[in-house]
C-alpha cells in the first residue's frame, strides 16, 4: 500500500520548523560562541536544536535569542545544497564531536553527506528546504522552552541543552496554539485531580497512581457506560494473571520487541514478568477448550492492569505512568468474518466516544514497521483489508506509513477535546501470526482444523490516560451522570438537620452520588466550596423548604433555579 502524499501545507510546516531549527543553531552561535549545535528535527507544532553549552541558560534567555534569530531571518533568502566527502566534513566541523559523530556513522552505513548553507550558516543535514525562510511571517514563531537531552538518548550520554519552538504558517496559527496551550494549564488535570480530590502521586511509588474515593466514582462511572455498550454488544469479560512466564513472552514476540520495558521477577528459579499487554493471558484461555466455527466472533474483554517501565523524565500525570488498567479486547473470527466485525468495532468505537461527549474523531491506518513478525504478503493482506473496511464504512482516514504493531496493522482513533486537541486512544489491530506462533485452532464447517485471526482493540486504551483526557476535556466540570458528586445537600442552620438527613438518604435509594454538609458554617460557605468542587446541583435547606417538604436547587453554571420537591428535582436528574 503506497503512503498518500503529504498534503502541500504540512510539507511546508515541516520545511518552515526544519529551517527554523537550523535559524535557531546560527542564532545560538552567534550569542553563545563556542557552541556546538547537536541535532535539531522538525517535531510536531514546532521544532528543537540540542547544543552542548559552555554556560547554563534558561527560559529567561529565550525572548533573547528569539530576538536574534529575527534579525537574522531577512539573510536566510536562499539554501543551497553540497554533497560531500567525511574529509570535507572533518575540514569544516572538527570542533563539533557531534556533527562527526554523526558524519562518520553515515559514511559507515553508505549514506550520502550533504552540507546545506543558507545565510551564512553551514550544516551538516539530509535537506527538506524547500523554499526562502525570508519569506515566513516573522511573527510566526516563538522559542518555547529549555530542556536537558542526553545526547541521543541515552542516559550514559552527555546532557545536552535543548531548546524547544513552535511555528506555524503564520501569526493567527501560531496565537491559536498559544491559546490552546493556556488552556491546558488551566486545564491541567495534575492541578484538578488535586483541587477535586480525585487522586495523587507519592515518591514512594513513583509513576503509580493512588485514587482516592471520588476518582474511583469517576472511574466507577465512566466504565459504566463501556461495560454497558460491550455487554449488549456480545463481549465476555475475562481476567487473567498479572505475572506469566518468560517463555509465555518469547514465544509471543514481546520479548524481542518489548523487554526493555517490562519488568521482572524469579520465582523457583523461572524468571516471570508483569504483564505490559493483556494478549498472552487471552490466548492461553482460548487454548482451554476445543472451539468450533460456530463459537465465532469470540469476543474476550479484559480491563487488565499492565505495567511498563517508563523513564523517571517522561512521567507526566495520568497521562504517562508505570501502571495502568487497559479495556483490552480480543476477538477470535474466521478469515470470511473478518471485515465485518472490525465494522462493528469502529461502530461501537465511535459510539462509545459521542456517549462521553466527543464529537470529532480522526482516524489514522497504521502500515508494517521497521520491525516486525510475519511475512510481506499476509501484511499486504492485513493492511487491505483496513483501508477496505474504512472505505466501505466511509470513515475518512490517514495513512500513518510504519506505525503499526510488530504484529499487525492497526486503525487508530484520535479524539478532539473541547480546546481542539486531538488524543490517540482506541485502537484496532488486525493479527494473523499470533495465532499461528500459538497454534490456535477451530473446527470448520467441513471437519478441518482451522487456524482462526485475532483482533487485538481497545476504545478507552489507558483508563488512567482517558481519565485525565476527560477531566481536561471538561475541565473538571462533568457532566451529571459522569460527576463523582452529582449532588450535595447542604443545609442553612442546625434544626433542619433531620429533613436533609432524610432528603439525603432518599438521593442515595435513587443511585444519585450525593453528599450532606451538616457543618456549623455559614451557607455561603458551603456553597462557595461546593461550587469549587463543580458539583452538578446544590440543595440548599432552609426552614422555609423545610416546612414545605421541598429543597432550593442551585444548578452549576445557572444560579438559583427556585424550589422544588424532591420528586421534581429526580425528575429533572433523569433527563441528563
Amino acid at each position: 500500500m503506497k503512503s498518500p502524499k503529504k498534503p502541500a501545507s504540512a510539507n511546508k510546516n515541516e520545511n518552515i520548523r526544519h529551517s527554523l531549527a537550523h535559524l535557531l543553531a546560527a542564532a545560538v552561535r552567534a550569542l553563545y560562541p563556542g557552541a556546538m549545535n547537536a541535532i535539531g528535527p522538525a517535531i510536531e507544532n514546532g521544532f528543537y536544536q540540542d547544543f552542548e553549552l559552555h554556560k547554563p541558560i534558561s527560559q529567561d534567555d529565550l525572548p533573547k535569542i528569539e530576538a536574534k534569530m529575527r534579525e537574522l531571518l531577512p539573510m536566510w533568502t536562499k539554501w543551497t545544497k553540497k554533497v560531500v566527502t567525511l574529509k570535507d566534513v572533518k575540514k569544516e566541523f572538527s570542533w563539533n564531536r557531534y556533527k562527526m559523530e554523526l558524519a562518520k556513522e553515515f559514511a559507515r552505513d553508505k549514506k550520502i553527506l550533504t552540507f546545506y548553507t543558507c545565510g551564512g550558516l553551514i550544516d551538516l543535514c539530509k535537506g527538506g528546504h524547500a523554499f526562502a525562510l525570508s519569506e515566513i511571517d516573522p511573527e510566526s514563531f516563538k522559542l518555547d522552552r529549555v530542556a536537558g537531552a542526553y545526547w541521543r538518548g541515552d542516559e550514559k550520554n552527555k546532557m545536552l541543552t535543548r531548546i524547544y519552538g513552535v511555528a506555524f504558517e503564520n501569526k493567527k496559527e501560531l496565537e491559536h496554539y498559544l491559546w490552546q496551550q493556556e488552556e491546558a494549564k488551566k486545564r491541567d488535570h495534575r492541578k484538578l485531580g488535586k483541587e477535586l480530590d480525585l487522586f495523587s502521586f507519592h515518591e514512594e511509588a513513583p509513576g503509580f497512581v493512588f485514587w482516592h474515593p471520588k476518582g474511583m466514582l469517576l472511574r466507577e462511572a465512566l466504565m459504566s457506560v463501556h461495560n454497558k455498550l460491550h455487554k449488549d454488544a456480545g463481549y465476555q469479560t475475562v481476567s487473567t494473571p498479572i505475572l506469566l512466564s518468560e517463555e509465555l513472552w518469547r514465544r509471543s514476540g514481546h520479548w524481542d520487541n518489548y523487554k526493555d520495558k517490562m519488568y521482572f521477577t524469579k520465582i523457583d528459579k523461572r524468571t516471570f514478568a508483569i504483564k505490559p499487554m493483556n494478549c498472552p493471558g487471552t490466548i492461553l484461555l482460548y487454548k482451554e477448550h476445543p472451539r468450533s466455527w460456530r463459537n465465532f466472533p469470540l469476543r474476550l474483554a479484559e480491563a487488565g492492569e499492565v505495567h511498563r517501565h517508563e523513564p523517571s523524565g517522561t512521567l507526566h500525570g495520568l497521562f504517562r505512568v508505570r501502571a495502568f488498567r487497559q479495556d483490552d479486547a480480543h476477538i477470535f473470527v474466521r478469515e470470511e468474518q473478518v471485515e465485518e466485525e472490525i465494522k462493528n468495532v469502529v461502530a461501537l468505537t465511535l459510539k462509545f466516544y459521542e456517549l462521553i461527549g466527543f464529537k470529532e474523531v480522526e482516524v489514522e491506518l497504521s502500515t508494517r514497521p521497521e520491525k516486525y513478525i510475519g511475512s510481506l504478503a499476509v501484511w499486504t493482506k492485513a493492511e487491505s483489508t483496513l483501508a477496505k473496511v474504512l472505505k466501505d464504512l466511509n470513515v475518512k482516514f490517514k495513512l500513518n506509513r510504519g506505525d503499526g504493531a510488530f504484529y499487525g496493522p492497526k486503525i487508530d482513533f484520535h479524539i478532539k477535546d473541547s480546546a481542539s486537541r486531538l488524543w490517540q486512544c482506541g485502537t484496532i489491530q488486525l493479527d494473523f501470526f499470533m495465532p499461528k506462533r500459538f497454534e490456535l485452532e477451530y473446527t470448520d464447517k467441513d471437519g478441518l482444523k482451522k487456524r482462526p485471526i485475532m483482533i487485538h482493540r481497545t476504545v478507552i486504551g489507558s483508563i488512567q490516560r482517558f481519565t485525565g483526557i476527560i477531566i481536561e476535556h471538561f475541565k473538571g466540570a462533568f457532566p451529571f451522570w459522569l460527576a463523582p458528586v452529582q449532588t450535595a445537600v447542604l443545609t442553612i442552620n442546625e434544626k433542619v438537620a433531620d429533613y436533609a438527613e432524610k432528603v439525603f438518604e432518599e438521593l442515595k435509594k435513587k443511585d444519585i452520588r450525593a453528599e450532606l454538609d451538616l457543618r456549623n458554617e455559614s451557607i455561603s460557605k458551603k456553597i462557595r466550596e461546593a461550587e469549587l468542587q463543580k458539583i452538578p446541583y446544590l440543595l440548599i435547606i432552609g426552614e422555609k423548604e423545610a416546612a414545605a417538604g421541598k429543597v432550593a436547587v442551585r444548578e452549576r453554571g445557572n444560579g438559583d433555579t427556585g424550589q422544588k420537591t424532591l420528586e421534581e428535582f429526580l425528575a429533572l436528574t433523569k433527563r441528563q
